[in-house]
């Protein structure tokens, strides 16, 4: 598939126009106002894996509305003190799976979270176990869909709130340093990530790649496949919700997150990606802190050749030695 995008010296000068609604601050510091009023750890179950060099917790936090929120904890094991932490968002139809399958951070030393998505977990992957008591709103069956007509329904406002509480609750795990706390995701993962970072002002860092729900208009347009293409095939059958369906996603904007950021930022983007087009990773690292007073370090690897797998191996290499420097002591 030959880039389909802008071409690369636009692309790192893109800074759309965002139409941001009015009320969008309100929006989230009422729906995260809700969700903090509880404690936010409910259970942490030591679990066997079979794995010596690390040990595993299956965690259960509140996230939206108090509903409980699975994920699982892994540490270095007998690791002395306080350890950085990363809080890891799994991509779009896939949930928490295995404690085994991801151990690249923990492996590096951090303590690592790795957040169940609610009402995903079937497309692919090894499963979940958070299901989604809300996913009632009229909608199509996908996530990206669920609830589209009002953002008050709409799958992503429960599932960034998920994202905001997974946060609080491994700073309240024990042998985390709280101010030593990344986000982390690709795909939607990259996505959850930003909008944590522009609705965490106190978080150490950002690693995002290829991220969903940045430049979502142009998205639309450009792809079919993944999320978007779920959208499109909504509207074509329900002709007359474009405009409720583009008022609701504004409220879920990754460029919108990205401007209130504070926090350094990592990013990474395929340039033949035809499931989240570049310009919208392009649009949320140009304009990435640009409301919030912030100066933070940040830095994009793009990879000309790499579809939504990005730089894949290569690039984790990348975040780990970015990840180093920016939360060491």
């Amino acid at each position: 598939m030959p880039a389909f995008d802008l071409p690369p010296h636009e692309l790192e000068r893109y800074r759309p126009a965002v139409e941001e609604p009015l009320d969008f601050d309100d929006f989230w510091q009422h729906t995260l106002k809700e969700a903090a009023a509880r404690e936010p750890v409910l259970s942490v179950r030591p679990v066997a894996t079979g794995l010596r060099l690390v040990r595993t917790w299956d965690v259960t936090f509140r996230g939206f509305a108090g509903d409980p929120v699975r994920a699982w904890f892994t540490r270095p094991t007998d690791a002395p003190g306080l350890l950085p932490a990363v809080v890891e968002y799994a991509g779009y139809g896939r949930g928490r799976g295995f404690p085994h399958e991801r151990l690249t951070w923990a492996n590096a030393g951090y303590a690592h979270l790795l957040m169940d998505n609610r009402g995903q977990g079937d497309q692919y992957g090894n499963g979940g176990d958070t299901p989604d008591p809300h996913a009632t709103a009229p909608g199509g069956p996908g996530p990206a869909v669920r609830g589209l007509r009002s953002p008050h329904d709409h799958h992503y406002r429960r599932l960034i709130t998920d994202a905001v509480r997974a946060v609080t609750a491994v700073r309240a795990l024990p042998g985390v340093d709280p101010t030593r706390v990344a986000a982390l995701g690709n795909s939607q993962g990259g996505g959850l990530a930003l909008a944590v970072a522009g609705l965490v002002p106190d978080l150490a860092a950002a690693l995002v790649t290829a991220p969903l729900l940045c430049g979502i208009r142009r998205a639309l347009e450009l792809a079919d496949a993944g999320p978007y293409g779920e959208i499109a095939a909504y509207l074509a059958v329900h002709r007359g919700a474009e405009a409720s369906a583009h008022r609701t996603l504004a409220y879920l904007e990754g460029v919108s997150f990205a401007r209130r950021a504070h926090a350094p930022a990592h990013f990474g983007v395929g340039l033949r990606d035809t499931v989240c087009p570049p310009s919208g990773a392009y649009a949320a690292f140009n304009r990435y802190a640009e409301l919030s007073g912030a100066d933070p370090r940040r830095e994009i690897h793009a990879y000309p050749y790499n579809g939504h797998e990005g730089g894949d191996a290569l690039h984790v290499r990348r975040q780990l030695d970015w990840a180093a420097r920016v939360l060491a002591h």
